[in-house]
């Protein structure tokens, strides 16, 4: 496919994660998860606006009539771009001080899955939730470490999903009406040499790409017999996310972390932090909005 960048972005994040494209607004959001950033980019207009939040920032979603739904620390709460209100809508583990949110997606019915870590990445200590309109977090699977990647198959009947320090993507039996789950089997394996995989999304023709942190890009694979495609190279180590958007869906932003970095290895790659827009030949889908 030969994806070459059409563009960077510097946004300098810390830990640069959760990027999503609004079509309505036409624009792509992301969120520096240790800074507590969120960062709104216009496509047309180039005109990048950051908002900040005394929190660990780790999601921004897609929500109802406008409104943003951030994950902050171990909450889900709407926000109002415009008017900067804010309304709390339920927590996690509250008797867990040290965990915060990490990656969360919307499935297909509005259900809000977001996973959990421990700041002191606790092996074992995570777990991902579902949040239906009852807003009651249920968790789903436990004994997690690095909750991350999560994918859809366009028929809704299969979910992906990544703990990062496992090296496996994991493919579900998904029932889009329950919003069950049902462990299946490994669909692809990461070579240690290739970092460990962290964002995830789907293309148009059902493969997954996958943010390797460690790895200096976003590699394609098939889900079906773990082959690797394609690979995005990017000119820095930790690659976190990434997502489609863009009119045709066919243009895929990229963010990246100076996280765990030292000022030399920063002087080597000073783009680590900033986010990539790349063209693809492949399109991805709209994410989808959340019940409430």
């Amino acid at each position: 496919m030969n994806p070459t960048i059409i563009k960077s972005i510097p946004s300098q994040c810390y830990l640069g994660e959760g990027p999503l494209w609004i079509a309505e607004l036409g624009c792509f959001f992301w969120v520096d998860i240790e800074k507590g950033n969120l960062h709104k980019y216009h496509l047309a207009s180039e005109k990048l606006e950051i908002r900040h939040f005394p929190h660990f920032l780790a999601v921004v979603l897609k929500g109802q009539n406008g409104k943003l739904i951030l994950g902050l620390d171990r909450k889900l709460v709407r926000y109002d771009w415009e008017t900067e209100e804010m309304e709390e809508l339920c927590e996690v583990e509250s008797d867990q001080p040290l965990h915060r949110f990490n990656d969360g997606k919307v499935d297909s019915q509005g259900r809000i899955w977001i996973g959990t870590l421990s700041t002191k990445f606790t092996e074992g200590a995570g777990s991902l939730y579902r949040i239906d309109s009852k807003l009651k977090p249920g968790a789903q699977l436990n004994n997690l470490t690095i909750s991350n990647g999560m994918a859809w198959t366009q028929d809704q009947k299969t979910f992906y999903f990544i703990d990062t320090p496992t090296r496996k993507i994991q493919e579900f039996s998904f029932d889009a009406e329950t919003g069950e789950i049902g462990f299946r089997r490994i669909a692809a394996e990461i070579p240690e040499n290739l970092g460990f995989p962290d964002g995830m999304c789907i293309d148009q023709e059902g493969m997954l790409w996958v943010a390797h942190y460690g790895g200096s890009g976003v590699y394609r694979w098939n889900p079906k017999n773990g082959e690797l495609l394609d690979k995005i190279d990017l000119p820095v180590p930790n690659v976190t996310s990434c997502c489609f958007g863009g009119e045709n869906l066919n243009l895929m932003l990229i963010t990246t972390a100076q996280e765990n970095m030292s000022e030399s290895d920063l002087k080597k790659y000073p783009k680590s932090g900033d986010v990539f827009l790349v063209k693809l030949e492949v399109g991805g889908f709209e994410a989808n909005q959340a019940l409430f």
